[in-house]
């Protein structure tokens, strides 16, 4: 078992992150021994930041402590995973619009402690100012205007020399040209912004069509 980055293993074909509550499952992931820790599966074809790690990222910023911002959490798949990653220490703030899926998280949350659901819609900011500066921003919300929603989010809340991390669907942002330059287009709109761009990671065969933007504020 290799670990690829802090808190993140790699055996084989497979991806694994630490339990933070042993014997427990989010979504039926396998379960395995290593050490004196109990590690969970990290399913590529199930969460985008695993595809990434699978395809070579050659950054990643959430480690233990990590203070993450997550916009689009869906049900808390990946954000389980990065749970387990920034530890009891950490924090991760789990923004998700709709009701169905905010239900899982709110469970997930109550679950494990380091994670604050909040029901709201990522476009406004504003109406969770509260929470504290971020070093990390993962967005995953499938918008024709992602990445600038990325941007307000990362202005508003996130620390100068924090990651921004951005899956980009090229179906919700147009579906009339090639995805490669859907992906150029978006990491452009990054620079212009004031980011520097690290990585454009391209998610197949994980992902149709997806690729993840890796930058710092």
């Amino acid at each position: 078992m290799q670990e690829l980055f802090p808190g993140i293993f790699r055996g084989g074909k497979s991806l694994y992150t630490v339990n933070l509550l042993p014997g427990k499952k989010v979504y039926g992931e396998r379960l395995v021994r290593q050490g004196g820790s109990e590690l969970r599966e990290w399913v590529p074809e199930r969460s985008k930041l695993a595809a990434a790690l699978m395809n070579g990222i050659k950054q990643f910023p959430v480690r233990s402590c990590s203070k993450v911002l997550y916009l689009g959490a869906a049900t808390g798949t990946t954000v389980s995973h990065v749970s387990d990653i920034a530890g009891r220490e950490g924090i991760v703030y789990a923004i998700e619009f709709s009701e169905r899926s905010f239900r899982n998280i709110a469970d997930l949350a109550a679950a494990r402690g380091n994670i604050a659901p909040i029901l709201a819609d990522a476009r406004k900011p504003e109406l969770y100012n509260w929470i504290e500066a971020c070093d990390t921003l993962v967005t995953d919300v499938a918008q024709p205007d992602e990445t600038e929603i990325a941007i307000r989010n990362a202005h508003m809340f996130l620390n100068k020399g924090g990651f921004v991390l951005i899956a980009v669907k090229s179906q919700s942002i147009d579906v009339t040209k090639d995805p490669s330059k859907v992906y150029k287009e978006e990491a452009e709109k990054l620079r212009k912004a004031g980011f520097s761009v690290l990585q454009l990671v391209n998610l197949e065969p994980y992902e149709q069509k997806h690729a993840l933007i890796a930058a710092i504020k």
